[in-house]
């Protein structure tokens, strides 16, 4: 089975300041591009601590890197929430009957 890669805009900020992933590497302490390439590819997320640092290093807000995820993450969230409320109201109101 595929598995669905993580969309993200890592690349893009790492062009748009001229950066090489060794470079972003190095910065981040990493002894190889190699978990760079596989971030940028979306074959994983990097650790809060890595996506904190790739956010300063770019110059940006972590949202804007992962702006896909946050807006899908967001959406389900306020599924489940608008479900929960309903539910949480449903049994308020039989609790008063």
């Amino acid at each position: 089975m595929k598995r669905k890669r993580i969309p993200n805009r890592l690349r893009k900020y790492r062009r748009i300041r001229g950066l090489r992933q060794k470079d972003v590497a190095a910065v981040l302490g990493l002894v190889d591009s190699s978990r760079i390439s596989r971030w940028e590819r979306g074959m994983c997320l990097p650790a809060t601590t890595n996506l904190f640092k790739l956010a300063a290093v770019y110059r940006t807000l972590v949202d804007a890197l992962y702006t896909d995820v946050l807006r899908e993450t967001r959406e389900n969230v306020r599924h489940k929430e608008h479900i929960v409320l309903k539910r949480n109201h449903c049994h308020d109101h039989l609790e008063r009957v």
